[in-house]
């Protein structure tokens, strides 16, 4: 498993050296995640424990990591797969797979619906 030494700002994280942290949102509930990693990697950032062992192909063919999330500079949200695109500080998911909020269930909102 992974193991994090995290500061307000930066994070050390096995096998990637000292990254800086950015902020996004997630169903309302904010996180800090290393810059430059795609999404999927952020969530795996999030949830060690769970994440690893999702249904996860991270090359986009299974799509179970299809997210709906508001750029900070765009005005609509769009539709993407979390293991293609590179997280941006200021983001907010909306809407995940339900892969997804399965392996995030302990991490989000208690209000945000779950199903097996």
């Amino acid at each position: 498993m992974f193991r994090f030494m995290r500061n307000a700002a930066r994070t050390q994280w096995p096998g990637h050296g000292e990254q800086k942290l950015v902020e996004i949102t997630i169903f309302g509930k904010k996180f800090q995640v290393p810059e430059r990693n795609s999404l999927l990697r952020c969530f795996q950032f999030i949830s060690p424990e769970t994440v690893p062992y999702g249904r996860f192909c991270w090359n986009q063919d299974c799509q179970y990591c299809r997210v709906t999330c508001q750029l900070p500079d765009e005005d609509e949200p769009h539709e993407m797969l979390s293991c293609k695109f590179i997280v941006m500080p200021g983001m907010e998911i909306m809407e995940m797979s339900q892969e997804l909020k399965w392996c995030l269930r302990a991490k989000l909102p208690a209000d945000t619906p779950v199903t097996s």
